[in-house]
């Protein structure tokens, strides 16, 4: 099993490569999508970086670091601390009890946390996002963190990758 898991992470790493060498090239989305039998946001999502339009200029400077430990925070299984930061919408509607649901579902569902994959950030609006990608036992799953320019959090999602 771990010759085939280190086979894997090579060949992931060979295609990785190889995805940005084909976008270096000048390939679009549609056409790494193609290659890989998948669609293209399917390519984005998985091989792509979005590029935040304008550096620094709005973003909440320290949103990735807070991203990661909200994210450390539901993967321990703290909810009192994932919810801290929630702003009073996210307070009012998401209580404690669903955000532990919420993440048993995932773990019921690929299996036990094993670590986290490098943040980035992108603007929408007046939102920082931040999203990071939680590798599972048999899958992953993108952890999405939005935060208001005070620092209050104004989403937090869990979606398939």
């Amino acid at each position: 099993m771990a010759r085939a898991r280190d086979h894997a992470r090579r060949a992931e790493e060979v295609l990785r490569r190889s995805v940005e060498r084909a976008r270096a090239a000048g390939h679009t989305w549609q056409e790494v999508g193609e290659a890989l039998g998948i669609s293209r946001q399917a390519a984005f999502q998985r091989f792509g970086r979005p590029v935040v339009p304008h550096p620094g200029a709005d973003a909440l400077p320290d949103a990735a670091e807070r991203a990661i430990a909200l994210l450390g925070d539901l993967v321990a299984g703290d909810w009192t601390a994932v919810r801290r930061d929630f702003d009073e919408r996210m307070r009012a509607e998401i209580p404690a009890e669903q955000v532990a649901t919420v993440w048993a579902t995932v773990v019921g569902t690929i299996g036990r946390f094993e670590r986290m994959g490098e943040p980035y950030t992108v603007l929408a609006g007046e939102l920082t996002v931040v999203n990071v990608t939680l590798h599972c036992e048999a899958g992953e799953v993108l952890g999405r963190v939005s935060f208001h320019r005070d620092g209050s959090v104004g989403g937090l999602y869990l979606l398939p990758t």
